[in-house]
């Protein structure tokens, strides 16, 4: 009787020691929580990128998204797209609204990545977990549908969250636009403000581009990238909504 006893306390705890495993939508949805990204939704956020001012008010699911340089100020909202040169309306045609459109909503996207990850149109998918420089990652991809996935919806990402915090050190991404590619990027430098993390990074692109997208973290591991770019916000300040 002890040995069944002692048995059945062994496969209690082998029991209780097995942690669940976590679908995608709960990798994401920890990973906005740690990143502090949850609070983006009711916020003003200012910052510079490649010396353009960029702007953002988003509140109770209305947005406002601004990018100014010289005396152009064009605006993206739930309404359209505009644009004021010297504050006055200026007609713009039908393919440069797509591409202004495009260019402003990509980089206040990346901005405040995984915000928007749990938008309506974002298909989630849990991929084998990765080890890069001995840190463990949950690997998950990201596609789009094409209602309500923007005119880009083709395009596919792959998010590394380290296991330790839910946090995105790693990201890369396919694209169709100007001949398409593919792109890596790396944790460059982070900062918080008002609770929420600013991620900069080394931007990569593989030396042969039949590489998959999956295969990045480890081709990155063999430096078999070549680094194209930084990616680097400046002057960020936030105001968070009560």
């Amino acid at each position: 009787m002890k040995y069944l006893y002692f048995l059945l306390i062994l496969f209690a705890v082998g029991c209780s020691s097995k942690t669940k495993e976590l679908t995608a939508q709960e990798i994401i949805d920890k990973s906005i929580i740690s990143s502090g990204v949850d609070k983006v939704a009711n916020s003003e956020i200012t910052f510079k990128f490649r010396d353009i001012q960029y702007k953002a008010v988003r509140e109770n699911g209305n947005f406002l998204l601004i990018r100014s340089f010289d005396s152009i100020k064009d605006i993206l909202s739930n309404e359209g797209f505009k644009r004021l040169e010297n504050a006055e309306p200026v007609k713009v045609s039908d393919s440069m609204i797509s591409k202004y459109r495009n260019s402003i909503n990509s980089v206040h996207y990346f901005s405040v990545l995984p915000f928007g990850l749990n938008d309506k149109a974002v298909h989630k998918k849990l991929l084998p977990s990765s080890t890069i420089k001995d840190r463990e990652y949950y690997k998950v991809e990201i596609t789009f549908s094409k209602d309500g996935g923007g005119e880009d919806f083709e395009d596919v990402f792959i998010y590394w969250i380290a296991k330790s915090d839910f946090l995105v050190d790693y990201l890369a991404y396919s694209y169709h636009t100007n001949g398409g590619g593919k792109r890596f990027r790396v944790l460059k430098e982070q900062c918080y403000k008002e609770g929420i993390r600013f991620v900069d990074y080394h931007n990569y692109k593989p030396l042969n581009k039949d590489i998959t997208l999956t295969g990045l973290d480890k081709v990155f591991e063999n430096n078999e990238l070549e680094k194209v770019s930084e990616i680097v916000l400046e002057d960020i300040q936030v105001d968070i909504f009560d």
